[in-house]
């Protein structure tokens, strides 16, 4: 892994890379959870590495609390929705759209790029796929999606949603309209773990991870980009 720095009008921040071993291959932004960089998007990122991507993790919090990357506590669960909601979206996506651009900008990415992200980022790479052009974009349990349905019109590459149909910060007739919302969009998936709570892959976190489900959506989120972002 290496750490890349990306300008924008008002800074810079920090783009952690990770390249495959073949040395090349598409891009895929990788969008932090609440918890920032930490263990276990870095353990994603290393695991898509292996896969064949060239992996970049930008860090989203760099105004509110530069280089955040915090333990699944209930103490840091707390502290980092403070800091997601004094987030500001717009500058954020405009800090994702510069990330996109340096990632597709680096000597190891093919030209192919996409976006994958969990919780908070998985809010996140639906806007970001309804900004920019992508190959690919997958979203894991983003709370905001329900509410932007909107943006759906908007989005022109393949996209993949994953929700929990037992998850306690988005209720379960909030994803029944994102499958309304959706259905007939042929470009367009949606995965709901009815067993699932609310960030179920995380298996750095015992308070959140559910394997069963964790399972199911990752093996539908690899047949996703093997189709559209194939190594």
């Amino acid at each position: 892994m290496r750490t890349e720095r990306v300008a924008v009008t008002d800074g810079e921040f920090d783009l952690h890379v990770w390249t495959p071993e073949g040395g090349r291959g598409p891009g895929l932004l990788l969008i932090q959870e609440i918890f920032g960089v930490g263990a276990y998007i870095q353990d994603v990122a290393e695991g898509l590495a292996r896969d064949g991507f060239v992996v970049a993790a930008p860090d989203v919090f760099w105004r509110l609390a530069p280089g955040w990357a915090v333990v699944h506590t209930p103490e840091k669960v707390q502290r980092s929705l403070e800091l997601a909601a004094r987030f500001d979206e717009d500058k954020g996506l405009a800090d994702l759209r510069a990330a996109l651009a340096h990632l597709r900008r680096l000597p190891e990415v093919d030209g192919r790029a996409g976006t994958l992200g969990f919780c908070f980022g998985g809010t996140m790479a639906y806007r970001l796929a309804a900004a920019e052009r992508m190959d690919a974009a997958v979203s894991f349990y983003g709370s905001g999606v329900p509410a932007m349905l909107d943006l759906l019109d908007r989005i022109e590459a393949p996209l993949q949603l994953h929700f929990g149909g037992s998850d306690p910060y988005i209720a379960r007739d909030r994803v029944a309209a994102v499958e309304r919302a959706v259905a007939g969009r042929s470009h367009v998936e949606i995965h709901v773990q009815e067993d699932g709570g609310h960030a179920f892959h995380n298996h750095r976190a015992p308070m959140f991870h559910q394997p069963g489900p964790a399972a199911r959506a990752w093996e539908q989120a690899e047949r996703f980009l093997s189709r559209h972002l194939p190594r």
